[in-house]
Parts: structure tokens; C-alpha cells; sequence
């Protein structure tokens, strides 16, 4: 018998990711029965993106009772707006109901709580999208640390950067608004805070950090004129704009949707448009952070990233009391203005000489991992592997606490702990289920 999906948030990722496998690839056991949006003009993407599916049942924001009513799924993916999915994750938890759930989990300590104390009393469970995970040169550093390779962890050094194309796509969108996205230390740094989660195994205890505003926003240097409103596809400055001029040429179209490659209209989406001036007054969220993570295992974790460089990529080292590892990769290539190696793992042993490691790359989204992650959600997860690699509600939780214990430390001017950002919620509190 096939396994029944609804979908709440028909969102680009919602359709890519998460509805086109499920109506291709793992047809044979997986069923799309319904969908759920505040816009109808999403239904009609959908539809116009899968013409041979359209008889999926489509409901709005305020029908979600309905929809599990009528339509009765086994499984809920929730893959809307960030500020959303604690309202769905809840609801369908309520109901025993498992759910699938994009990345951040969450936006606040205090829904990563309500979505633990909701499943630690449901016949449901929460699975979190960390695709990065899945990456083929993550599985090998978990897999190294796992070995005891490195010994016990003691410190890691991690420094993302994300390019002038990709970091401003976040200052154009939704994801500029606190109350909508938590700031980028919940929306883009949870991927990385979970895996250095992962890889270490300990979890996070207190956080301090510095962050600020430094490219974007009305007080940017290469703003062209202080003026709120503006899109780029109207844009009367746009010539003057050094964003804009660097990647609206021809043959690097700004899409970060996948609109064009889909034949679809530039903007299908109702009041909404992802092409927002990036220098707005209304932007309240912070472009650069330097932050130290203390893990529960007695590791530092010293954390950078930074929303506005002329490539993509991060450096990686991990420490531990027999030995180290580094690793560099860049994202991107085509987009990155020099020739960029493989990437490798090079390994130190504490007394001992260099081993440079290769990994096998494959293709697909976020370094190869998504193909692999969707056949754990879709199939079952591999239990071969000698360490869990899905993400469930308490990894989702400390990431995201991690991310809010970061830009409330840059606020406060002091070190907040991840306990408080969870309200005293501690481990010890699941019980058997």
C-alpha cells in the first residue's frame, strides 16, 4: 500500500524537492494527496508544473483539519514559510501524525519546545531536512570521528562564506524579517550548527557571539540611494547597483526560484515578490556573526559566516586529541572567479604523517546529499550505516536554539545559554516511547 503525503507550504523547495520525487521517482510507494497555502496562485504553479497530477486536493491555510480529514495522509511535509512550521509540525503531532519538516525546524526556543513536548506525548515523529548531512565529504568526517580517528574532540574551526549571488538572495525575500525567518542564524546557520552537532556528538550548551548589519540594509556602502521600495526588475538605480550589475548579465539570470528553467511567469506568486531592494530600511537581521559555541562534551566551537564575499564556500578544521582534520570547499564553481581543486580531507595524526583523503562526489543538490536523503525519507533509512544520519525534533531544537542563543547573544552583549533559549527543556525529559 502507498504512503499518503499532504504538503503544507507549496514553496519552490515544497514542489523540487519534496512533490517531484514523490509524483516520479518513488511512485510506486508514495501518494501526494494534498496540498495546503495561503495562495492559490501556488496551486496553480503546481498544476502548471505537473499537468498530470492535478486532481490533488488543495486547501487553505485556515484548513488544515479538513485537509487530514478528508484526505487522510500518512505523512505530513511541512515546507512553507520558516515562521509556519511550528503551527503544522504541532498540529499534525497532535493528530499522530509523522512529519517531514525543511530546515529550520523552527524559528524560536520556544516553538522548538512546544515541537518537543508535542511529539514526546504523540504516536508521531518529526524528521528535519538536513541534507548537508547526506553530502558524501560529511558522511567521511562523521565517519573519520566516529572511527576515533581524532580522538576526543576538543575544538572546531568553521568559517562559511556565501557569495555576493546567493548570501544577497536572502536580503531580497522573506528571510530579511526576524519575526519571519529568526534572523540567518536560524535560517542558513542551523544547517551548519547541526552538523558540527553531528559530527562531534555532543550537544550544544552556551553560545557567545558578535554579529551586525555590514552590507545590506538602507546604511549599506554600495546602496546607489537611500530609497525603501524598490524592486530589481524595476529598478530606476539598478544601473548603479554593483549586485544587480554582477548577476543580471544574460548569461547568469537572477532566479533563485528555478522559474525560468520551469517556463513559468517571473513572479506567479500573490503580493509577493523575491526581488526586494537589498539595501531596504526594513531589513533587521544581521549579515555577519563570530560566534563561540561550549559543547557538553567539553569542545569550543569558534563559528563564522559572512553573507557578502566574492565566492562560496567554507574552510573546515576539527581537533581532537590524537590528531586534526582540514578541509576546503567551494561551492558554486561556475559562479567563483578562479579555478577551484576537488575537495579533499587532509588528516594529521597527533605523531605522524599527512594522509590527504578522496572521497567518491556524486551528483545531485547540496554536494550530492539530497538523491541520498530523499531515499531515507521515501524508502527507509539505510540501516547498514554504523551511525544515524536522519535528523529528528531534538536535533532540529538544538539548531535552532543554537542559532537563537547566537543573534540574542549579539543583542544582549552576553553569553546565552542553549538551556534557557528552550525554556529548562533538557534531554532527560523524553521518555521511552
Amino acid at each position: 500500500m502507498k504512503k499518503k503525503y499532504a504538503i503544507c507550504g507549496v514553496s519552490g523547495r515544497a514542489l523540487g524537492m519534496f512533490a517531484k520525487p514523490i509524483l516520479t521517482t518513488y511512485a510506486r510507494r508514495c501518494e501526494l494527496v494534498a496540498m495546503l497555502d495561503c495562495d492559490p496562485a501556488r496551486f496553480d504553479l503546481y498544476r502548471s508544473r505537473f499537468p498530470e497530477h492535478t486532481a490533488v486536493g488543495t486547501y487553505g491555510e485556515e484548513e488544515f483539519g479538513k485537509m487530514i480529514d478528508e484526505t487522510k495522509p500518512d505523512v505530513v511535509i511541512v515546507a512553507g514559510r520558516d515562521d509556519t512550521h511550528a503551527r503544522y509540525i504541532v498540529a499534525a503531532l497532535e493528530r499522530d501524525l509523522d512529519v517531514i519538516t525543511e530546515k529550520p525546524m523552527v524559528t524560536t526556543g520556544e516553538d522548538a519546545r512546544r515541537v518537543l513536548d508535542a511529539e514526546r506525548v504523540s504516536k508521531g515523529t518529526v524528521t528535519v531536512t538536513f541534507n548537508y548531512r547526506y553530502a558524501p565529504i560529511h558522511t567521511k568526517i562523521k565517519e573519520m570521528v566516529w572511527e576515533g580517528k581524532l580522538g576526543r574532540i576538543t575544538s572546531v574551526d568553521l568559517n562559511w562564506y556565501l557569495d555576493t549571488y546567493h548570501g544577497s538572495s536572502y536580503f531580497k525575500r522573506w528571510n530579511r524579517r526576524r519575526e519571519m525567518s529568526g534572523g540567518l542564524s536560524i535560517h542558513k546557520s542551523t544547517h551548519h550548527f547541526d552538523l558540527v552537532n553531528w559530527w562531534i556528538g555532543q550537544k550544544p550548551v552556551e553560545a557567545f557571539a558578535y554579529g551586525d548589519l555590514h552590507y545590506y540594509g538602507a546604511e549599506g556602502e554600495l546602496n546607489p540611494g537611500k530609497e525603501d521600495g524598490r524592486h530589481c526588475g524595476t529598478c530606476l538605480s539598478a544601473s548603479r547597483c554593483a549586485y544587480h550589475s554582477r548577476w543580471n548579465a544574460s548569461h547568469v539570470p537572477d532566479d533563485h526560484l528555478g522559474l525560468l528553467e520551469s517556463g513559468g511567469p517571473r513572479f506567479p506568486y500573490t503580493g509577493y515578490r523575491p526581488d526586494r531592494c537589498i539595501f531596504d530600511e526594513e531589513i533587521d537581521i544581521e549579515d555577519t556573526y563570530a560566534a563561540t559555541v561550549k559543547y557538553s562534551g567539553g569542545a569550543l566551537l569558534s563559528y563564522s559566516v559572512n553573507f557578502s564575499l566574492p565566492y562560496e564556500g567554507y574552510r573546515l578544521a576539527i581537533n581532537g586529541t590524537k590528531g586534526r582534520l582540514e578541509t576546503i570547499e567551494y561551492h558554486a564553481p561556475s559562479r567563483t572567479p578562479f579555478p577551484t581543486p576537488i575537495q579533499t580531507i587532509d588528516y594529521f595524526p597527533l605523531f605522524g604523517s599527512k594522509e590527504t583523503i578522496h572521497v567518491v562526489h556524486r551528483e545531485g543538490g547540496h554536494g550530492g546529499g539530497d538523491p541520498l536523503l530523499l531515499n531515507d525519507l521515501f524508502l527507509g533509512e539505510n540501516r547498514e550505516r554504523p551511525f544515524p544520519i536522519l535528523s529528528g525534533a531534538v536535533d532540529g531544537a538544538y539548531s535552532v536554539a543554537t542559532g537563537e542563543a547566537v543573534w540574542r547573544s549579539v543583542k544582549e552583549r552576553r553569553p546565552v545559554a542553549i538551556a534557557e533559549v528552550l525554556g529548562g527543556w533538557r534531554e532527560s525529559e523524553l521518555i521511552e516511547r
